[in-house]
């Protein structure tokens, strides 16, 4: 083997003025909404720990590193391929758009873009290079925004999707005058070691061997360790037996949860450990220290130091925790991230929850359960808690409030201490308190239109409004059909073409009519051909066609109320305003606007709880 370089590098000197490619036989980009999340808490934690407002930028160099891991690659025709680290780089990448598009209205933060790209005899290339993707990140760059309609390159939809997340999640508390520094901050104090071979036959074979072997424990194993050796501790002859009974079941249970995902394991630790022990949480001012819920991160070293709050004083102790606590919350984490991934029958508000992304459902969830209670009380602990958060949810989208994990992080950090290891009847009355003390409602759904950050939660409201009714009519429907089912996939259409001309006897000015032809009233569900093929058409030619559909776009035709008793049935027993429009004028898209509120407030009633808690 050649020689191997290994260099400490900083985000800076790394990609700086640096050009890397990524060969075709390397997999996608694959980071989840999950991913940066995470990414984005670990810095912002490790960020505040230091700083003050009152320091200044130079102050920042000693502020604390962040290691970010190792990275491999090989020289191929003058130019870095990347054999391990892509998804690392590439996130770094779209950060640094992130930033680079901050500073057009702060000029203070540092100019980062020959971070993103270089240039070399007047032509520009990103510095992580891969053609296919060179559009969409150029967009990017441009605007912040690409649209991959039709596209089939799966790195490329995720690129679109993780650099939305980015804008959506990133913490309010290093925005404003904070960002100067956090920009300094991460691209000088993340390090990554880069380990450049000469050869592809060289960097294949470090990175094989590092996967193989492996490189260090990770925090997993550093907390079984230090559970087992606490088991060790103890005395009597069946010592052995014990320590390898606890052994064995954390090792079964490590698989279960890594069968989910790739660092599962290390997720479950962070929100087991949040939802039943974490007390404290970093204040939001400037300057604030980190408690329990962000030292939680790294959950292997906080545990040493929390023993007492952990109940591990003793050998029996150790060894109840891993038997009995571990195995317990495991068990039901799995069970509930099964659900979130695949529409599960009596647990279906649990995938609607992980489809709007709201990832602190699992700690809500677990924070309740209690090892004392049988699993009917668990179970029905778990509906309770998943059908609160469907509704809250609900009203917070139609209100255009936002339900990322930063945004709501204090709020449901107090929920959760609240509901910790209550009854079910008290649970059931701190949601529905809870709920009664929220500011928004359904009335929201008036001013609640489409714009280009918010098509997912726009087409989940139609999905949920489409599939409930449909169901109550006695038809076969799902809300996985219309979101991420397989077939042709479903777009959102709009019942007026964008044909200013046709209404201007009602709107004055072209932006009035965009505004209204927005409104969620005048949206349906249809397959992505059927709403392609109608273009420009006219709503009366349209509606003809609708009767074909899906029973909310149906609905706007007459013919569907003609000889459809379960449908007729349904609108006689809901109450709800169904009515056919013939044409479709502004007044009939308010009556439709209406009519999804009342939808919206029979699907999302605060009566569900009060039935969970019977079930």
């Amino acid at each position: 083997m050649s020689t191997i370089v290994p260099q400490k590098q900083t985000i800076q000197k790394l990609l700086g003025n640096a050009e890397f490619g990524i060969d075709f036989y390397q997999r996608e980009y694959e980071w989840e909404r999950r991913n940066i999340e995470e990414l984005l808490e670990d810095f912002e934690s490790s960020f505040w720990s230091l700083h003050n407002p009152n320091n200044r930028r130079g102050d920042v160099r000693q502020y604390p590193r962040y290691f970010l891991g190792t990275i491999i690659s090989f020289t191929k025709n003058g130019k870095k391929q990347i054999v391990d680290g892509q998804q690392r780089l590439t996130t770094l990448t779209l950060l640094l758009i992130y930033f680079h598009h901050q500073r057009k209205d702060n000029e203070e933060i540092t100019d980062v873009s020959r971070m993103i790209y270089s240039e070399s005899f007047g032509e520009k290339s990103f510095n992580i290079d891969v053609a296919e993707r060179n559009s969409c990140m150029q967009a990017l760059f441009n605007t912040g925004e690409f649209e991959p309609i039709g596209e089939r390159d799966l790195s490329v939809s995720n690129l679109v999707a993780r650099f939305s997340d980015i804008e959506d999640v990133f913490p309010d508390t290093l925005k404003d005058e904070t960002l100067p520094y956090f920009v300094d901050w991460v691209i000088n104090n993340v390090d990554l070691v880069e380990l450049e071979t000469t050869t592809d036959n060289d960097a294949f074979t470090v990175f094989e061997t590092m996967n193989d072997r492996g490189v260090s424990l990770g925090p997993v194993d550093m907390l079984r360790g230090y559970l087992l050796a606490g088991i060790n501790r103890g005395e009597g002859d069946d010592l052995q037996t014990q320590t390898h009974h606890a052994n064995r079941l954390w090792k079964d249970k490590i698989v279960d949860l890594a069968k989910l995902k790739p660092k599962e394991d290390q997720n479950f630790f962070k929100i087991w450990f949040r939802a039943k022990y974490a007390e404290s949480i970093r204040e939001r001012h400037k300057g604030a220290a980190n408690k329990d819920f962000e030292d939680i991160n790294q959950f292997h070293r906080w545990t040493r130091n929390n023993v007492c709050k952990l109940g591990l004083s003793n050998p029996r102790d150790f060894n109840d925790f891993i038997v009995n606590k571990f195995e317990y919350f495991a068990s039901y984490f799995v069970q509930i991230r099964h659900a979130s991934m695949s529409f599960t029958t009596d647990m279906e508000e649990i995938y609607y929850n992980n489809f709007v992304n709201f990832t602190f459902q699992y700690m809500l969830m677990l924070a309740p359960l209690r090892l004392d209670e049988a699993s009917e009380i668990a179970n029905a602990k778990i509906k309770l808690v998943s059908v609160f958060v469907d509704i809250y949810t609900a009203r917070r989208i139609v209100n255009s409030k936002r339900i990322t994990y930063n945004t709501v992080r204090d709020s449901m950090f107090g929920l959760m201490n609240d509901i910790r290891d209550v009854c079910i009847d008290k649970l059931r009355d701190k949601l529905i308190e809870y709920l009664g003390n929220m500011q928004e409602g359904f009335n929201g759904i008036s001013q609640f239109n489409l714009h280009r950050r918010n098509s997912k939660m726009v087409r989940y409201l139609l999905a949920r409004i489409t599939s409930h009714i449909e169901i109550k009519s006695g038809q076969n429907s799902d809300f996985y059909t219309f979101t991420s089912g397989t077939g042709t996939p479903f777009e959102i259409e709009h019942i007026w073409s964008d044909k200013f001309e046709r209404h201007q006897d009602e709107f004055e000015t072209e932006n009035d009519f965009r505004r209204n032809r927005n409104y969620v009233g005048g949206l349906v569900l249809l397959p992505r051909g059927t709403n392609q093929s109608f273009g420009a058409a006219a709503y009366e030619e349209k509606v003809k066609h609708y009767v074909k559909e899906n029973l909310l776009a149906a609905s706007l035709s007459s013919l569907t109320y003609e000889r459809n008793p379960n449908f007729e049935k349904f609108v006689k027993s809901s109450d709800l305003p169904f009515k056919p429009h013939p044409q479709f004028k502004r007044a009939d898209l308010m009556q439709r606007q209406k009519l999804y509120r009342q939808i919206c407030e029979q699907i999302w009633s605060p009566d569900r709880l009060n039935s969970a808690a019977s079930t």
